[in-house]
């Protein structure tokens, strides 16, 4: 009984090496820099789309930089995109763009706030004067000698210092710093699927098919010889 079961057993693991794990190994080595390539060619691409993105951002042409979001995120949320970035000083990999902000829009905004703010709650009975044209006298000649735009991050932290100076304007100062938008407001961060019906995506599927059809005969293979040992000995 034991010779019939073991028997089979040696059948079973003749067949089972009809295709062996080494022919998968170099079906699957190609495959692997195939799959490789495509990815780079995806993360390519979307660099190139995200630079498009942060220039119209300096450009100033909101409806060009809408467009360039728009491009952006449909590409990201239809391919497969790894991306390598640091968090806290150590390199991660995602998928996605990665987090970035929309900078130069967030300074003309907050500066358009500023201006709104100003327009406001100036209030020359003040006994301080008329504190914003006393801090203006102060940051636009700074601006000037040190050649900050207006729309300079500097710009605005002499203008919310200097504003700190004036005990009686803490309202004027509070009023000024919740006109400013959040930054989250202007936080990109798209993220692209694990798979996408793309030549990478179909790749990438290929790859794992391969991957896991190894590990599995591998372990068939651990199974059936453990089996034969132990039928020999009975």
């Amino acid at each position: 009984m034991g010779g019939k079961k073991s028997n089979r057993l040696r059948r079973v693991l003749g067949s089972f090496k009809a295709v062996r794990v080494w022919q998968l190994i170099l079906i699957l080595i190609p495959l692997m820099f195939l799959t490789a390539t495509l990815l780079r060619f995806d993360h390519l691409r979307m660099i190139e789309l995200r630079s498009a993105v942060v220039e119209a951002d300096k450009s100033g042409d909101e409806e060009q930089l809408r467009t360039s979001l728009v491009n952006l995120s449909d590409f990201v949320f239809s391919h497969v995109v790894i991306n390598i970035t640091e968090v806290n000083g150590a390199p991660v990999v995602l998928f996605g763009t990665g987090t970035f902000y929309l900078e130069q829009q967030y300074l003309r905004a907050a500066n358009a706030a500023i201006a709104e703010a100003e327009a406001t709650i100036v209030d020359d009975s003040n006994p301080n004067g008329n504190i914003y044209s006393a801090v203006a006298a102060i940051c636009q000649p700074q601006a000037i000698a040190n050649g900050w735009a207006w729309s300079n991050p500097n710009y605005l932290d002499c203008w919310t210092s200097e504003l700190a100076k004036y005990p009686t304007t803490d309202h004027l100062e509070n009023t000024l710093l919740a006109a400013v938008p959040s930054t989250e407001l202007y936080r990109v961060n798209y993220a692209s699927p694990l798979w996408s019906p793309t030549p990478t995506g179909f790749a990438l599927l290929a790859c794992a098919i391969i991957i896991i059809i190894i590990i599995i005969r591998i372990l068939v293979w651990i199974i059936l010889r453990i089996a034969l040992a132990i039928l020999g000995r009975s």
